[in-house]
């Protein structure tokens, strides 16, 4: 697919060309080719105006053309299905923008003719070049085929972060950069360059005029491309932490007993978990490490054997709930990241759970999340993984259909057996359950018996 969408790039780019307007590869793409990786999407920057765009191709979408951006479709390749899906590739006009009066979009833009005007309002060095499709498609290297105006090539060997221009002016404009400057940072392993870092210092707390939903996505980009704990380091050294997450900067200095936690405090412990992320985590289990012990600073409590954090989970779970709420997090998303905060402590007694109550814990929705946030609990902690390898042999080992089996009593089965509905109804599908997972029943005469013997018969 990735061919593809290179292919259906120069395909588009070709054809601006033929109509006599010039186009280049934009941004991200640029800097990904030249590191030797393969871009996610490939952007298109042209002369041709929006409406001139529109003409040249049949399926277009205007998302944003007040600001020169033009959707084109193209057909993708009929896989896997017979009807091939159409690749869409952002098309945008080189522009100079106006004012940004609300920190986050330009109040007007002008569309211009030439290439170099439109890199100077583009964010970073390393996002600001462009590279010549139809020399790529000839043969030529990214490197070769890269026009830089802005001394990106130059940061990416130096390893450096660099905003474009007046740093404290690109920040102002957009206020998001500020957050995009520590993710590409921290993913790519780079440096923030220093006058860069100091406008972002500088700047920490207008972040705020960034809408939620915007910072909910750089954070989880930060959480899930690469390099969490570094990001979340350099948020906090960028002074970002404490405006878009202080209930995570309040884990700094917070004592955790050592017998339990060598590694040290719980800012510690938590860097270390998202250290240990795996590739492109799902965000929910990212977010989930991340969260898993913000309620122990407010529990901090110093008893006469060792320190502890009574209470730490459902203290949690509140907290939780009040940053997802205003980060806007889906109802979906935020029921998981809140279950793994709730659930991760009950890995403490899964050797001593009877069997229903183990198979109920094993069948959670998307449980493979819970038990890689309990290796990564344990591994950045004591390091004693086995209580994991008991619960992942469990887990791997289960039939589905003993974890969840087909139900011998059911509330219909009750009915007919001449039980009114009511509130000893749940009582009953538990008992009757819980036995059938114990293995104590194995047939609905036998579940009948139990639940007559438990709760006597029908009147």
């Amino acid at each position: 697919m990735q061919d593809a969408k290179l292919q259906a790039a120069l395909q588009i780019a070709q054809a601006l060309h033929a109509a006599g307007h010039q186009a280049y590869f934009a941004g991200g793409c640029v800097r990904d080719l030249l590191l030797g990786l393969t871009p996610k999407d490939y952007d298109v920057a042209t002369s041709a105006t929006p409406q001139q765009v529109q003409a040249i191709f049949p399926k277009t979408a205007a998302v944003g053309a007040h600001f020169g951006v033009i959707l084109v479709m193209t057909p993708g390749p009929e896989y896997p299905g017979p009807e091939a899906a159409d690749i869409a590739t952002e098309v945008a006009t080189f522009r100079n923008d106006g004012s940004y009066s609300d920190g986050r979009r330009p109040d007007q833009v002008t569309f211009s003719t030439s290439p170099q005007e439109d890199v100077r309002r583009r964010d970073f060095t390393i996002n600001g070049m462009l590279l010549d499709p139809a020399r790529f498609a000839g043969g030529a290297t990214a490197e070769a085929a890269t026009l830089d105006f802005v001394g990106g090539r130059e940061d990416l060997r130096a390893q450096l972060v660099r905003a474009i221009g007046d740093a404290r002016l690109r920040f102002t404009e957009d206020k998001l950069r500020m957050l995009r400057a520590v993710r590409f940072a921290a993913r790519l392993g780079y440096n923030i360059e220093p006058s860069t870092h100091a406008a972002i210092r500088e700047l920490a707390s207008q972040i705020h005029q960034v809408s939620p939903e915007r910072v909910r996505d750089e954070l989880t980009r930060m959480l899930t491309e690469g390099n969490a704990h570094v990001a979340l380091k350099l948020l906090d050294e960028t002074g970002l932490l404490a405006e878009v997450l202080p209930e995570a900067k309040k884990l700094q200095g917070v004592e955790q007993p050592p017998q339990y936690h060598p590694e040290g405090d719980v800012w510690v412990h938590t860097l270390l978990l998202l250290k240990k992320l795996p590739p492109r985590p799902p965000a929910t289990l990212a977010w989930g490490a991340l969260l898993h012990d913000i309620g122990k600073p407010a529990t901090f409590r110093r008893a006469p054997d060792r320190i502890r954090f009574d209470g730490h989970v459902e203290v949690g779970e509140r907290i939780a709930v009040e940053i997802l709420n205003r980060l806007r997090f889906s109802n979906e998303d935020k029921e998981q990241i809140l279950a793994l905060i709730h659930n991760h402590m009950k890995f403490a007694d899964v050797m001593h759970m009877k069997q229903s109550t183990l198979k109920r814990f094993l069948r959670m929705p998307r449980f493979e999340e819970h038990l890689e946030l309990h290796y990564l609990d344990a591994s950045s902690a004591s390091g004693n993984l086995e209580l994991y390898e008991f619960t992942k042999k469990h887990y791997e080992e289960t039939p589905e259909d003993a974890i969840k089996p087909e139900l011998l009593v059911n509330g219909r089965t009750l009915i007919d057996a001449g039980y009114k509905p009511g509130p000893k109804f749940t009582e009953m599908l538990r008992a009757a359950e819980d036995a059938q997972l114990e293995g104590q029943i194995h047939s609905t005469e036998e579940g009948l018996t139990l639940v007559a013997e438990e709760f006597g018969l029908p009147e």
